[in-house]
């Protein structure tokens, strides 16, 4: 039995006549070569951070909106990320056997989060070419995209504000952050409006009026970065088919939902203030394991101190140990 939250907002779907998404789907078939060669054999998205996956952190960041049937879209090699979401009977016995129940529920919890399928995509050919493969998972309805190497705090949540957004709108809901000006060739950077005012009770919501990747401050519409969060309508799908390779010769997601922007699809945005997590690189993972162990009940006293000692010890060139 699957353990999540109820239904963020439950009387959206009444009020406007449109369904509140409950699937999510999880790239997670990229090759992670800036972690080579931990990934050569270990999916990035299954590397701990303290006890836990990257992965799991996410689909519980599902979860706690309300969703509860997750594809992941995978890739070669990366059939280990299933197996962490099944259950380990004979891992499960030994550790009974112990008493040890804390690590037991540990174990089992990944099982109960969620209902978890897998589509393979054969060849990474973009974000959009990948999302392309829920198709007939998803089908007409909408759903979130949870990218696989970010996720949020849990006591700041930012996916049910979403669901909420596209159930009324109806359109492509999107979520940003800021970043220094000076950062803005680093992340795909929105341009906006401000939203209907009607719209605005949900959160800091923005109107988005398009899209540029990468570019130079001094050519940046905005200092509001894309975060790894999408809500999307089921005819998504039907812009992804007709939206020919881009940047790199893939197919984007971004060009898709540009693409029905211009066709008249709304398309908005939550502006997220909370605590994000970026695992993508190796300085962003390294700084979310320090995060949250240093905030942990059973580790971070120690930690901290711990830490606090190793960067004195730096400081005045010692070893730290």
């Amino acid at each position: 039995m699957s353990e999540h939250s109820a239904n963020p907002s439950s009387t959206v779907a009444a009020a406007t006549g449109r369904p509140l998404a409950v699937k999510a789907v999880i790239p997670a078939a990229g090759l992670a070569t800036r972690f080579l060669p931990a990934t050569k054999a270990v999916p990035k998205e299954l590397l701990p951070v303290v006890d836990r996956p990257v992965l799991q952190y996410i689909v519980e960041e599902a979860t706690q909106a309300g969703i509860s049937d997750v594809l992941l879209i995978t890739g070669r090699g990366k059939t280990s990320m299933v197996d962490h979401f099944d259950r380990r009977p004979d891992l499960e016995t030994r550790l009974e056997e112990k008493g040890d129940s804390e690590r037991l529920a540990a174990v089992r919890r990944p099982s109960e989060l969620a209902k978890i399928y897998t589509v393979r995509q054969p060849e990474q050919l973009g974000l959009g070419h990948a999302v392309g493969y829920a198709e007939s998972h998803v089908g007409d309805q909408p759903f979130a995209v949870l990218l696989g190497d970010e996720f949020v705090k849990p006591s700041e949540p930012l996916l049910p504000a979403m669901l909420e957004l596209q159930a009324r709108t109806g359109g492509v809901v999107l979520a940003f952050f800021e970043v220094d000006p000076a950062e803005t060739k680093r992340y795909g950077i929105a341009s906006v409006e401000p939203a209907e005012s009607e719209l605005t009770d949900i959160g800091e919501v923005v109107k988005v009026t398009g899209m540029v990747e990468k570019p130079q401050p001094e050519d940046a519409p905005s200092n509001l970065a894309v975060l790894g969060r999408y809500v999307l309508p089921g005819r998504i799908f039907d812009a992804i088919q007709r939206t020919k390779p881009g940047s790199g010769g893939e197919i984007q997601l971004t060009d898709a939902m540009e693409l029905l922007r211009t066709e008249g699809v709304p398309v908005h945005a939550i502006v997220y203030r909370g605590t994000r997590y970026d695992t993508g690189m190796p300085l962003g993972y390294l700084q979310t394991v320090v995060q949250i162990a240093a905030e942990r009940d059973d580790l971070g006293a120690e930690f901290r101190s711990w830490l606090a000692e190793f960067v004195k010890a730096d400081a005045a060139g010692g070893s730290g140990t």
